[in-house]
């Protein structure tokens, strides 16, 4: 695998010092342009705020970049790149292409490179399915966080998937889910969905030791969810009417499969009056302040 360490990231990993891993398709998909640049280097001061090293992750001529330059995380915010799961890291490497990782990619990645500890924003799960049809269309990052010993700090997987089915998905793949400071699965724009979560953790110090001990049983990854920051959640009528507007515009338009859920977000970012994407940066933000102090305190066991 063509991948490189910055000099900052790979001493922080060899000598045991906290590391947050940090996707880059927020940045290159999933804000615009101005704001994803302020929120990359946002999301690098808090964790070193909170005593850790970050490492954004993205690839660059075929090669993952694991901790980035300042000129590399304003080249991932300013160019066009591709969007790379699992699946694509090898013929991006092969073709010296660019591009942004998603949860999936950057989980694997962050793994390869010795960093156990990654912030996001949700975690990608089952999509709906219209009317009349079966859903197919589950999210890489399920099975990758499944085979792969690396802990995810997100706000559960957003509205517009099937919460349910995802969260059954996770059970079934012996995923152990840790609800930080609540008994809910957090459903991204709002901080309760209605499933809870098998356990609670309610400091850094606990949720460190449970990822410990799941290291010594078990294999996968482990999942931590904490939801919005209640002043950034989003009003429940507000997200009700903008989901029920955006299941009706997909009949309209008849959107099917990998299509559906940038549709229905881009239907939230430009109805909601950027609500939903205030309520976006803040909730990566609050994460990736969990996930470095998390990191510290594993440092410290």
């Amino acid at each position: 695998m063509s991948i490189e360490l910055s000099a900052e990231v790979a001493a922080a990993v060899a000598d045991g010092t906290p590391v947050v891993a940090l996707e880059s398709t927020l940045l290159a998909h999933g804000l615009p342009a101005g704001r994803n640049h302020e929120v990359g280097v946002r999301l690098e001061e808090t964790v070193r705020a909170a005593g850790a090293v970050p490492a954004t992750i993205a690839v660059l001529d075929g090669t993952a970049r694991v901790g980035l330059s300042a000129d590399e995380l304003a080249r991932v915010c300013e160019s066009d790149m591709l969007k790379l799961s699992l699946r694509d890291l090898g013929p991006a490497f092969a073709m010296r292409r660019d591009g942004a990782t998603t949860v999936a990619s950057t989980a694997a990645l962050a793994h390869r490179a010795g960093i156990g500890m990654f912030a996001t924003g949700g975690l990608g799960g089952v999509h709906l399915a219209m009317p009349g049809e079966q859903a197919w269309d589950i999210s890489a990052d399920l099975d990758v966080l499944a085979a792969t010993p690396v802990t995810v700090v997100c706000s559960g997987v957003k509205s517009v998937l099937d919460i349910a089915a995802t969260v059954e998905v996770l059970e079934t793949r012996s995923v152990p889910v840790l609800g930080y400071r609540t008994d809910h699965f957090p459903a991204f724009y709002r901080r309760e969905s209605a499933f809870g979560v098998p356990w609670r953790v309610d400091t850094p110090e606990e949720a460190a030791a449970v990822i410990a001990a799941h290291g010594e049983t078990g294999s996968s990854g482990v999942l931590l969810v904490n939801p919005v920051p209640a002043e950034f959640e989003m009003d429940t009528d507000l997200h009700h009417r903008l989901l029920t507007d955006g299941m009706a515009l997909l009949r309209e338009r008849g959107v099917r499969g990998k299509d559906v859920t940038p549709v229905l977000l881009e239907h939230f970012h430009t109805a909601s009056g950027g609500v939903s994407l205030t309520a976006n940066i803040e909730l990566v933000a609050a994460n990736t302040r969990v996930a470095a102090e998390v990191a510290v305190a594993q440092s410290r066991r």
